[in-house]
């Protein structure tokens, strides 16, 4: 397996600059990056997952 870097869920929200309740909440609506949920019930965010939904919520003018 390829060690990729987690990223905790406060270096996520302060990286794109947003609330944890408006996180969950685009979370629930199925509009946010892929969540991996420890056992100990932290989440993590790869880097690779965070990039390339950055890059999904880029808008490409016609």
């Amino acid at each position: 397996m390829v060690n990729t870097k987690m990223l905790k869920l406060p270096e996520v929200l302060e990286e794109i600059g947003m609330s944890r309740a408006a996180f969950y909440r685009m979370r629930a609506r199925g509009k946010g990056p892929k969540l991996r949920k420890l056992p100990n019930g932290q989440v993590r965010v790869s880097r690779a997952d965070l990039d390339a939904w950055w890059e999904s919520c880029t808008e490409h003018a016609a």
